[in-house]
């Protein structure tokens, strides 16, 4: 991340909906790059969070988009990208000409085009730009970005991009396709969790010394980045979540929605899908998606770091 130059232009305004723990790090890292940035959130708390940070605040979308060069949308899906842009609040008819709009959800690809189309029949630009590397490289300015859109949304967009990303992946000048590299990345996410999940419970139903497992598995053929992040929240018996179980609800089903559509088998994502499932039912939608491992030890009566403290419920 490349902070701007002193009297090189204007200062580029750029406006961010959603201020959670994405929103609120991609924010901050494009003031510290020198953007203007104002910022909006649903919870008043988290835009009082971002203004005490040296930030502007808004009182709605449309407030936070009006004078924008930019606007980063940091929303769960495509149902709520549309009612960014074209909602009650919408900011598609307060937006200036020529801006760009970045979407940063996950959704299916089709949405994806649709939404683009309608944005850029008013004469604004839309670049699909979905991220991935969580809160902390979102924090340090350095998330993946795998973005499809024009070479104009590229150009309008790119002070935020420089300042957001660690990498910009350019996939195409079609939106849709950057929302397509998202869904195998989270289809490959989830089943990784997952396993990671099974495979420390297994471990614990066996009696292993667990930390000693997360040294060798971390130092084996067998590891994964989902192994090595996920497992030590488990040991820490701490299921705070930094991402959801939900988020693996809504993005492995739009997986499955994909798949059939191409009449395409995706067995493997499907059984990680029944778990995430089956762990939202049992009351822990909200918890880290590392809570699965915490469903297998209810199933199995294997014991975990923390599992004295379990409600009842689960």
């Amino acid at each position: 991340m490349i902070p701007l130059a002193e009297n090189s232009g204007p200062t580029v305004i750029a406006a961010v909906i959603g201020l959670g723990s994405m929103g609120k790090g991609m924010a901050l890292s494009m003031k510290r790059a020198g953007l203007d940035v104002v910022g909006y959130d649903i919870m008043p708390g988290a835009v009082d969070r971002f203004v005490a940070e040296g930030g502007r605040g808004a009182a709605s979308p449309a407030d936070a988009a009006a004078d924008a060069d930019i606007v980063v949308s940091v929303v769960v899906n495509g149902a709520q990208t549309e009612s960014v842009l074209f909602g009650p609040q919408g900011i598609a008819a307060t937006m200036k000409a020529d801006a760009v709009f970045i979407s940063s959800a996950t959704m299916d690809p089709a949405v994806a085009r649709n939404l683009a189309k309608r944005t850029e029949a008013l004469g604004l630009h839309y670049l699909d730009a979905p991220i991935s590397g969580g809160a902390a490289k979102a924090a340090r300015g350095e998330l993946t970005i795998m973005a499809s859109g024009s070479r104009k949304a590229f150009e309008t967009a790119r002070p935020a991009l420089d300042a957001m990303a660690g990498k910009v992946y350019e996939l195409g000048n079609a939106a849709g396709t950057g929302a397509a590299f998202k869904m195998i990345n989270q289809l490959l996410a989830g089943v990784h969790i997952a396993a990671a999940c099974e495979a420390i419970t297994f471990a614990a139903k066996q009696g292993l010394d667990l930390d000693k497992v997360y040294e060798v598995i971390t130092a084996s053929a067998g590891n994964s980045w989902m192994f090595e992040n996920r497992v030590p929240h488990i040991l820490a018996g701490d299921y705070a979540p930094l991402s959801s179980i939900e988020i693996f609800v809504k993005d492995l089903g739009i997986v499955q929605d994909m798949a059939r559509s191409e009449r395409y088998p995706t067995p493997l994502a499907a059984a990680a899908l029944q778990m995430y499932l089956a762990a939202a039912g049992a009351g822990m939608g909200r918890d880290d998606d590392s809570s699965l491992a915490r469903l297998y030890a209810k199933l199995s009566g294997a014991e975990l770091p923390g599992s004295a403290k379990e409600p009842q419920s689960l």
